[in-house]
């Protein structure tokens, strides 16, 4: 078998990256992405965890400055990597969207179209296990086996 190949450049498969991203950003945005939805994530819980009364004044404080903070980074991130923050909610199709629109979601309330965080947010508060096995080979060879599991909970354990 003969492998041949052909320079990036000059091949009619390559796919352009979109025009509203920074060539120069690279995985910024999917990176600022990925932290956008574990802070609303983590934002969800305190309120769920608040509203319960689980949490004391200094630890609702303490949450509530941390989730400040890290939003300020984003959006300096945003600045730095010249993305625009309203880009980093995702459309996945069938599924929704990543996040919800700013102001429509509340924990604990259902709406009629959920995001992925609001989905997450409803499994993490309901808890969920999920178990596999894995074989990662070379050449019809298994070569690592892992059995996983898997207990996604925000309750203790």
């Amino acid at each position: 078998m003969a492998l041949t190949c052909t320079p990036c450049e000059n091949s009619p498969e390559v796919f352009s990256a979109p025009d509203k991203v920074d060539s120069k950003a690279g995985l910024a945005p999917l990176l600022l992405t990925v932290v956008e939805l574990v802070r609303q994530l983590l934002e969800a819980q305190i309120i769920r965890r608040m509203e319960a009364g689980i949490l004391s004044e200094s630890d609702l404080d303490r949450a509530a400055e941390s989730l400040q903070q890290l939003e300020a980074q984003v959006l300096h991130l945003c600045e730095i990597f010249e993305v625009n923050p309203a880009d980093l909610n995702v459309n996945l199709g069938e599924f929704g969207t990543l996040l919800p629109p700013p102001g429509s979601y509340y924990p604990g309330k259902s709406g009629n179209n959920p995001s992925i965080l609001e989905l997450l947010d409803r499994l993490l508060n309901t808890g969920i296990v999920v178990e596999g096995d894995v074989d990662l080979g070379l050449a019809k060879l298994n070569l690592i086996h892992a059995q996983l599991r898997l207990v996604l909970t925000s309750k203790p354990a």
